[in-house]
């Protein structure tokens, strides 16, 4: 885990489970139409199977002793064709369980992942991302067996069970009384059973996002150049084998967690025959009621078929238990509070012409209740904001700069609402953020930041992400515009060329101008550049400031600064300290009243003959 990050720890209090079930339940009322055709398939199935011994009783002890071969004839064809429907209908329920199964496991991946696209940006910043990655593919896909299949085998091992002992009891009621003695014992070591490998599974999931997490990080192409530049490749190997052999050792708990004391239940199970034979013979010597040899062996037909669905049941009973610990895992994502949520009649503005204002906004990193009382002086914090009146015409400029920690960043990021604030309003054309619909914000916002976002695909597939429907030559144009058509062009693939993970196949100065591309397709009348440029080195710094300047043309801009020498020309900066503002004006007044942007100007000079190269 990184040092300076900490991740999001979820509840150590585990739900009831009754209260599990609950919600768990709920999953299937969809499905509810197929799951009541899998249950009549059940039922049909159940009293074919125990037609069977009493088939074979009749072959037993009417047929052959009678030689009655029609008879036998027809009786055994009757045994033939029992197991043949016998077959049919279980291919068929096992078809509509494992479909209903899997759409409930679609269900619940959808459900997580959108409940992830609805969270804060504060929420990933303390998470990993392979913690995420792993309660939507671990956490979910070890639910595939307990979700197509538990339902249909309880049901269909529970009928058969009731159907069996029924039978049982029309046999000999005697011999089913000692066949079923042993049955509360068994339930009882099932629910230890359960209950030991519920806890190990949970375990054993937590070690699994572990390791997730490590290799989303460690096999990245920046973790890659870091583990290989700072001589840590072997390191990681060690650190990795280690969080597997981990991994092994919580493995080989859960599969035998038990294992012994179900094997037990097997082992008597299976004797119970034996039993039944000794059970009848000492019977019959004590001058008890005789039974029939047809009888006999029917009821231990009968009391092998039980042994089955008995210990599948059992079994399903442990199963149950453990994915109880996998559906906490996604229940807890599936609780995650949405902070940023669309009010319930939102605002939709057809036309956004760009004014943004901010007014008496203050925010914090913590979530304060705003009406909590600040100490003006030690409130300093990082990102945390006061009192900012601002105000940017439609059309208009505005520079934000100051140093680091200072509330830039912060500041931007609550127009778009990936932020809420915790005192004020911000607002566009008027219109406070949290009351527009989420559509208006995303058509009405643009972001570009320094850290440029490209998908492992193609060029033009990475930049209709901002608009599908956009056409060849509307993409062309956008990439003209940001000064990056020609190097595209150039590529042998064109704009078909793969960017490779996260851009890699492109220089930091041409990703910054494909993401400026890609803004200009979406064409936004509200515009947030955070420190596009910082890193970039001169000449690359021109190239995208001028994409920049195509970019910012008749639109709103507010523009995150590190190098002050892109914001001279905006229509009112603003130096902010602490959280507060310290100065405003253009860049001519700001440089006579000699104070802290005059301050930064001198020290941006200073610096920029050792800017950093790309």
């Amino acid at each position: 885990m990184h040092p300076d990050i900490p991740s999001w720890t979820p509840s150590t209090q585990e739900p009831e489970q009754p209260a599990q079930v609950r919600r768990i339940l709920p999953l299937f009322r969809p499905y509810r139409g197929r799951l009541a055709l899998v249950g009549l398939l059940v039922g049909a199935s159940a009293l074919v199977s125990v037609a069977s011994p009493f088939l074979l009783r009749e072959i037993l002890d009417t047929a052959i002793p009678d030689g009655h071969t029609g008879l036998l004839s027809l009786l055994a064809l009757g045994m033939i064709a029992a197991a043949l429907v016998n077959s049919v209908f279980g291919v068929l329920q096992t078809l509509i369980s494992t479909t209903v199964g899997q759409r409930v496991m679609h269900d619940l991946r959808t459900a997580v992942y959108d409940r992830l696209q609805r969270m804060p940006l504060a929420f990933f910043t303390r998470t990993r991302t392979g913690e995420v990655q792993s309660r939507i593919a671990n956490d979910i896909g070890g639910m595939q067996a307990t979700v197509t299949s538990t339902a249909t085998s309880l049901v269909s091992n529970l009928t058969s069970v009731v159907a069996t002992v029924v039978a049982m009891l029309a046999l000999d009621w005697r011999l089913t009384v000692v066949s079923l003695l042993l049955l509360p014992l068994f339930v009882w070591i099932s629910r230890r059973v359960g209950a030991e490998r519920k806890k190990i599974t949970s375990q054993r999931q937590k070690q699994m996002a572990a390791m997730s997490a490590m290799v989303t990080e460690s096999l990245s192409v920046s973790g890659i150049l870091l583990g290989r530049t700072m001589g840590r490749s072997a390191s990681l190997t060690q650190r990795f084998a280690q969080e597997s052999e981990r991994l092994v050792d919580l493995e080989v708990r859960s599969n035998m967690a038990g294992r012994w004391r179900m094997s037990t239940i097997g082992v008597v199970m299976a004797a119970m025959p034996a039993l039944i034979y000794w059970a009848a013979g000492i019977a019959l010597q004590a001058g008890g009621p005789a039974v029939s040899i047809g009888t006999l062996v029917a009821f231990v037909t009968l009391q092998q078929g039980l042994l089955r669905p008995t210990v599948s049941l059992l079994s399903t009973g442990v199963q149950v238990q453990t994915s109880l610990a996998l559906f906490a895992r996604i229940f807890e994502y599936l609780d995650l509070p949405i902070d940023i949520a669309e009010p319930a009649e939102p605002v939709r503005l057809e036309k956004v012409r760009g004014e943004v204002r901010f007014d008496g906004v203050d925010f914090d990193y913590d979530g304060k209740d705003p009406g909590t009382p600040k100490d003006p002086v030690k409130d300093t914090s990082k990102g945390t904001l006061r009192g900012i009146d601002l105000t940017v015409p439609a059309g208009g400029s505005l520079a934000v700069v100051g140093s680091t920690g200072s509330g830039k960043t912060t500041l931007s990021y609550l127009v778009p609402r990936l932020y809420d604030v915790t005192g004020g309003r911000v607002l566009i054309d008027g219109v406070d953020v949290r009351d527009l619909d989420f559509d208006t914000l995303s058509r009405a916002v643009g972001v570009v930041s320094q850290e440029t976002c490209l998908f492992h695909a193609s060029v033009a597939e990475n930049l209709r992400f901002a608009k599908p429907d956009a056409t060849d030559e509307e993409i062309v144009a956008a990439a003209g515009a940001a000064q990056i058509h020609d190097h595209i062009a150039s590529l042998p693939d064109g704009y078909d060329t793969l960017v490779g993970e996260r851009g890699y196949r492109f220089s930091g100065g041409e990703k910054q101008r494909l993401a400026i591309a890609r803004t200009i397709l979406r064409d936004p009348p509200v515009l947030i550049l955070d420190e596009a440029t910082s890193a970039l080195d001169t000449r690359t710094e021109q190239a995208v400031q001028q994409a920049i300047d195509a970019l910012s043309a008749g639109r709103t801009t507010i523009t995150i600064a590190h190098r002050l020498s892109t914001v001279r020309d905006a229509d009112q900066i603003v130096v902010l300290d602490g959280g507060r503002i310290a100065e405003r004006g253009t860049h001519e007044e700001l440089l006579a009243r000699d104070g802290r942007y005059a301050a930064l100007v001198r020290r941006d000079a200073r610096l920029s003959p050792v800017a950093p190269a790309v």
